[in-house]
């Protein structure tokens, strides 16, 4: 008779009470998995659709354009910070996270392995703030001071799982985007799920050559990430 394995439970290895509330870092096999409120965000099973987050607003960038300067928004598990200080054409790159339980488990627990060099390289900054409030306060990010946006914080326009984060992909948080794109700029925004409405809703907030790129998963729908050129 065949014996059949039984997978190990996750076991938790940090769980703190946040600013936003309570967020946890647990080992699922070899994975590692963040979690919030009770509710799944992300595990370092892949990274794809992060890495691919990145290499598309540089690739979308006018030619030429030396040290662009980045803002990653949301620190996750660390593959688009990795994966960016890793790129010597990046120029300065910002970390925006709003958990400091998140940014403590980068910079000396479990998820340190990921990001340790990504974080010694001096091009690298880390913000401990809500990019919401970030985007849309004018006293902390000086107008046109980015070359590309590349954000990540919750499951996409049509599902955020956390509230508030959905004024981040409406009029207000787009004009806030822009406001904070230099010419030529790239905003990149990734999603668990294609979003028409979205692409919409960046048209009408003047972003130009607006596209979607798909990750295929092994099932569902597939991860994307919208792309697109800010206003004038």
């Amino acid at each position: 008779m065949r014996v059949h394995e039984i997978p190990e439970p996750p076991v938790v290895l940090d769980r703190r009470e946040g600013p936003y509330g309570e967020v946890v870092l647990r080992r699922h096999g070899e994975l590692l998995q963040i979690i919030a409120n009770g509710c799944f965000l992300m595990d370092t099973s892949d990274g794809r659709s992060e890495r691919l987050l990145v290499d598309a607003a540089l690739a979308a960038l006018p030619a030429g354009r030396a040290d662009p300067r980045l803002l990653i928004g949301g620190l996750g598990v660390g593959f688009s910070l990795a994966h960016a200080a890793a790129d010597p054409r990046w120029g300065r790159i910002t970390v925006v996270e709003r958990e400091p339980a998140v940014i403590d488990w980068h910079r000396d627990g479990p998820l340190s392995a990921l990001t340790r060099e990504a974080l010694a390289d001096p091009r690298t900054k880390i913000v401990e703030a809500d990019l919401v409030g970030y985007v849309n306060e004018t006293s902390d990010t000086r107008p046109g001071g980015y070359d590309a946006l590349c954000l990540d914080i919750d499951n996409g326009p049509d599902w955020t799982v956390t509230e508030g984060n959905e004024g981040l992909y409406g009029p207000s948080g787009l004009a806030g985007c822009a406001r904070m794109l230099g010419p030529g700029g790239v905003l990149a925004v990734w999603s668990a799920q294609p979003s028409p409405h979205f692409e919409e809703t960046l048209r009408n907030a003047g972003f130009q050559q607006v596209r979607t790129e798909e990750i295929r998963v092994a099932r569902g729908v597939p991860d994307v990430v919208h792309i697109c050129v800010g206003p004038g």
